[in-house]
């Protein structure tokens, strides 16, 4: 007969070793990403690409919270916030035409017949993330610097860096099947609570018709181990985005803005999303998102003020990988504040 003391040991390790696999197996896919998803880019491209720093006449702040795979035990969660504001930008209008003043379109063809280029100006911002997947949890901390310079009369280019920290630790208290008190739990614990260097880059090209980026996240590789051995190790990637869209007038009270996002991350498949928005002056949108092998997504959103917005998205999963049974619904809100609004612009300028 086996001694009660062996039996419990082995118990105990091999309940650890079922609550690592469980959480592998969850987030495998959320894992070999290592960054979270944003539904909503288009409302914020800041929040992949540096380079837009500063683009509009305000300090523009983002406060954003995902839900996803709604009701499963340790499915990813993301916060956010961003902040970001032009420095010696002295290119703001004479009249404030983004209010709907009688007989004039705030957002209608003569308003884009007006546009111009920004003048050459600097821009500095902030974001802080919190990804979260089971009893894994990731932090970013970065300040972010921008300079945009004329092109043409209305084409700008924007060059982008953000800096800052990174960690990742496991929460043990969560590791609900194993013992607490195992030293395993303990070197997990230890080992994974580090704080590292974060370095983002960007390029942002933008006119009144269309925009396009490129940018790289998390360009100084990390290596991370999840336990105390060679069961798993990991190393965390350099991510690359292109986006670009293009805005269409549809009629005079309505522009279209279809946009793609490709995300390239080493030894994954390439990652597609395509999203139209559609938009009714300055007051209100819908639109919707088509994420290649993985799902799609429905959203709208609302101008209350100019100085607040708030919007929604709902993904379905329908991801050919791993999580393929995992059918479940996905919640983004974005909460948007627009600080020192001095000509009163209901929808962004730059970034619609």
């Amino acid at each position: 007969m086996i001694p009660l003391k062996i039996q419990n040991d082995v118990m105990r390790k091999f309940k650890l070793c079922c609550a690592v696999v469980g959480l592998l197996m969850v987030t495998v896919h959320a894992v070999a990403q290592q960054r979270p998803h944003y539904t909503q880019y288009i409302l914020n491209n800041y929040i992949v690409n540096p380079a837009l720093t500063g683009i509009e006449n305000y300090t523009d702040i983002k406060i954003s919270h995902r839900n996803q795979w709604v009701g499963f035990p340790g499915a990813p969660q993301t916060i956010y916030l961003t902040v970001h504001s032009p420095i010696g930008k002295n290119d703001y209008r004479t009249t404030p035409t983004s209010f709907q003043v009688p007989g004039e379109n705030p957002r209608g063809k003569a308003y884009w017949e007006d546009y111009t280029a920004a003048e050459p100006h600097h821009g500095i911002g902030g974001s802080i993330i919190n990804y979260k997947t089971g009893y894994i949890n990731r932090f970013y901390a970065t300040v972010s610097y921008a300079y945009h310079i004329g092109l043409t009369p209305k084409l700008n280019l924007s060059a982008g860096f953000a800096g800052g920290i990174s960690s990742i630790n496991i929460d043990a208290s969560k590791i609900e099947l194993a013992n607490p008190v195992d030293p395993a739990i303990g070197g997990v614990a230890t080992e994974l609570r580090k704080i590292k260097p974060e370095l983002n880059a960007g390029l942002w090209l933008y006119s009144d018709k269309f925009f396009a980026g490129f940018s790289a996240q998390q360009i100084i590789p990390q290596k991370v181990t999840l336990v105390s051995s060679d069961f798993y190790k990991s190393t965390l990637v350099p991510h690359f985005f292109a986006t670009t869209g293009y805005r269409f007038l549809a009629g005079d009270d309505v522009n279209i803005i279809p946009s793609v996002m490709m995300r390239y991350i080493p030894s994954m498949p390439l990652f597609v999303d395509f999203t139209v928005k559609a938009q009714y002056q300055d007051r209100l949108w819908i639109g919707g998102n088509l994420r290649l092998k993985e799902g799609f997504a429905a959203m709208a959103g609302f101008n209350i003020s100019n100085t607040f917005n708030v919007s929604y998205s709902y993904d379905v999963n329908n991801s050919h990988y791993l999580l393929q049974y995992m059918q479940r619904g996905t919640h983004e809100i974005v909460l948007g504040f627009t600080l020192g609004n001095k000509w009163g612009d209901l929808c962004p300028r730059r970034v619609w």
